[in-house]
């Protein structure tokens, strides 16, 4: 393989005149030693470091996606549209796990900067009142200055581009769906507490039960975002009280536990109780569950597109307003009318 010295001394130039040319670098080079440079190097197969360039012009053609959990499917999704954005323009992705801590964020965050990412896509929800919220503000800022662009999928006081899905009207347009089919006993599996996608999604749930009058009749039990955690609410809500009408899950996995350990149980579903969850994830489809699908692909293709043209178009804009993906109901086998 040509080095970057092979190719200097088969045009004829210094390396470190080979070097700006290759690396696109604005200290002037005369157009015929600028010719020479890339004909050595095309003649000779010489292919300049990727690091080299992001050096030299401070940023690369790096994409940074943070999630909160690197094995849940909500997050492959989303890093499946970032992916395939990315490489239909030629960048690369780099995938981190965050394990839902903010300060784990924060020096994701410095990494992907000190790589000369184009930009950091934050995938995962954050935390209600954080404490850190600041420290991570602070961070964003800072990578801005570097040309490192933020993008947040969900509503976080960070100051950076929002593009998000209505977690809170996803789980309106839910209850709304079983209370119209006469359920009136529904139980909400939270997600992660204290997480906004969690607080979101539980008021949804809430403002829908209010309206329809239910508000003594709904009852929200901790749960999680895993199976484990819906089949382990499951089992409280089986062990403490008569059968509720149906079960709403904070998410398909774990409305997929629920739904496992009701079954289990030899209880019917739908007949003596609906099940349902948000997300629409691929193990919803295979189970026959009724969910609400999130836009998780549109999510991630959109932040990247984002990112590929801010770099291409000069310095980032302010964040402006939200921008709010619709999503759909999808009512499938786990949900039906009450008798």
């Amino acid at each position: 393989m040509a080095s970057l010295a092979d190719v200097s001394r088969e045009a004829g130039v210094s390396v470190a005149t080979a070097s700006r040319v290759l690396n696109g670098a604005t200290h002037p080079v005369s157009a015929d030693t600028r010719s020479r440079v890339l004909a050595a190097a095309e003649r000779l197969g010489y292919s300049p470091s990727a690091l080299a360039q992001a050096l030299v012009t401070r940023t690369s053609r790096l994409i940074g996606v943070i999630v909160s959990d690197i094995v849940n499917p909500y997050f492959s999704v989303i890093a499946r549209g970032v992916d395939d954005m990315s490489t239909r323009a030629g960048y690369v992705t780099m995938l981190s796990n965050a394990d839902r801590r903010t300060s784990s964020e924060i020096t994701r965050l410095q990494t992907m900067r000190d790589y000369r990412a184009a930009g950091v896509i934050f995938a995962g929800s954050g935390y209600v009142d954080d404490p850190r919220t600041p420290e991570l503000a602070k961070a964003v800022a800072a990578a801005r200055e570097r040309g490192v662009l933020s993008i947040s999928l969900t509503e976080r006081d960070i100051d950076c581009p929002v593009i998000t899905a209505d977690n809170r009207a996803a789980a309106y347009d839910l209850t709304d769906h079983l209370v119209s089919q006469g359920h009136r006993r529904i139980v909400f599996v939270e997600g992660p507490a204290g997480m906004v996608a969690t607080e979101q999604r539980r008021a949804g749930f809430l403002d829908r039960m209010t309206e329809a009058g239910l508000r003594d009749l709904a009852e929200c039990v901790e749960g999680g975002f895993d199976f484990e955690a819906g089949h382990a609410a499951a089992l409280r809500v089986l062990a403490s009280r008569d059968l509720p009408d149906a079960i709403v899950a904070a998410n398909d996995e774990a409305a997929v536990g629920a739904l496992n350990a009701l079954r289990q149980a030899r209880i019917d579903v739908p007949g003596q109780v609906s099940v349902a969850g948000i997300d629409d994830l691929p193990v919803a489809r295979f189970v026959g569950l009724t969910t609400v699908s999130l836009p998780l692909y549109e999510l991630g293709a959109m932040a990247a597109r984002r990112v590929i043209d801010a770099g291409t178009a000069g310095p980032a804009p302010e964040p402006g307003p939200p921008v709010v993906l619709p999503h759909r109901l999808v009512p499938r086998e786990t949900t039906a009318r009450r008798p």
